[in-house]
């Protein structure tokens, strides 16, 4: 088995703002396993919250990455490929990914088959309305008129409730709040009041990581469901944090494998949390491999293949806004004639 990877730039539909930081493009990294003609691929898409970096990655890609020839248990080959990785927990993502993905290949198995995990249910996902220009809220909002859920960045404190009665002004839809770290506890507190009228099915991450004992004061004050994201990177997180949240927000990107995300949806049951599988900004190639999860969570939120102009690949779709996983082997990828330079 070989290993490849190509930098590909994504280039966004709109700006993409968030309570700290806005961008309109990310560059993202694909990794590949290769043995015959069968090959495995997965995404990168690492964040600076996390102080993770694409220079990060092709430093640790360039300097080569061993793949034991010798074994053909998909474990056997994690436990060898993981101290590779220097800890990147998106580069972890992607190598789980493309790994699952060739393993399924040679079955002839979706990844979720192969896993044996619960078969996809009819998950509704939402679509993201990022921090951006007012005057683009109507737009936006129609760009999302076939999905039944919007996610709402907010943590701007003094726009937030501007944006929201903006939206309101063209639907009723309900309305998933993530505030990405952006407020204190007095704007929660305030802000959770008003919010009351305007159908918010949760919050997420209202405050930074280290205000946890903020976190449960605003959780026994409101009836909204508060979800961490931030908070929640890996299973050992979920021990210090379930009596502040009702639910978790899990990420590849952010725990670091399909396998260690399988850890957390189960340990989260059993603080009885509730558990919602999120993504970054990611093409196909990521959005397909945390759809294989869906059946064992309760909410979806996998959009970041929506909000990107050139995503390379055909894989999970979203049909009358609910989540489809492809019946193809593997991840179910189809690379897209016009990206004929990211094959391998």
């Amino acid at each position: 088995m070989k290993v490849y990877f190509k930098k590909h730039r994504v280039y966004l539909k709109y700006s993409f703002g968030l309570s700290r930081s806005n961008n309109n493009w990310y560059d993202r990294i694909y990794v590949y396993l290769k043995r015959n003609n069968i090959t495995g691929i997965g995404e990168a898409a690492p964040s600076p919250r996390y102080n993770e970096s694409i220079h990060l990655i092709e430093k640790i890609l360039q300097n080569g990455i061993k793949i034991p020839q010798s074994h053909t248990s998909y474990e056997k080959i994690w436990k060898y490929l993981k101290p590779q990785l220097s800890e990147i927990k998106s580069l972890e993502a992607a190598f789980s990914m493309a790994l699952l993905d060739y393993m399924a290949k040679v079955e002839k198995k979706t990844v979720s088959k192969f896993l044996k995990l619960k078969q996809n249910k009819i998950h509704k996902t939402s679509y993201t309305i990022a921090i951006g220009r007012i005057s683009q809220i109507e737009e936006k909002v129609k760009d999302a008129e076939g999905y039944k859920i919007l996610k709402v960045k907010l943590g701007t404190v003094d726009n937030d409730k501007n944006i929201i009665k903006e939206i309101r002004k063209y639907t009723d839809k309900k309305i998933r709040v993530d505030a990405n770290e952006g407020w204190k506890l007095d704007q929660g507190l305030e802000i959770c009041d008003w919010l009351n009228k305007y159908n918010i099915e949760l919050i997420e991450q209202p405050f930074p990581s280290n205000k946890i004992e903020d976190t449960i004061k605003l959780k026994e004050y409101t009836d909204i469901d508060i979800y961490a994201d931030e908070n929640s990177c890996t299973s050992s997180d979920i021990s210090k944090i379930h009596s502040a949240f009702d639910g978790i927000n899990i990420k590849l990107m952010k725990c670091g494998s399909i396998f260690e995300a399988i850890n957390m949806i189960q340990l989260a049951k059993r603080y009885k949390l509730k558990v919602m599988l999120g993504c970054m900004i990611e093409t196909s190639v990521a959005i397909s491999a945390a759809a294989q999860l869906a059946g064992e969570v309760d909410l979806i939120d996998l959009d970041g293949n929506l909000l990107i102009k050139n995503d390379p690949f055909i894989g999970a779709e979203i049909h009358k806004g609910c989540l489809k996983i492809s019946s193809n082997y593997g991840l179910g990828l189809n690379l897209k004639k016009e990206f004929i330079n990211l094959k391998v």
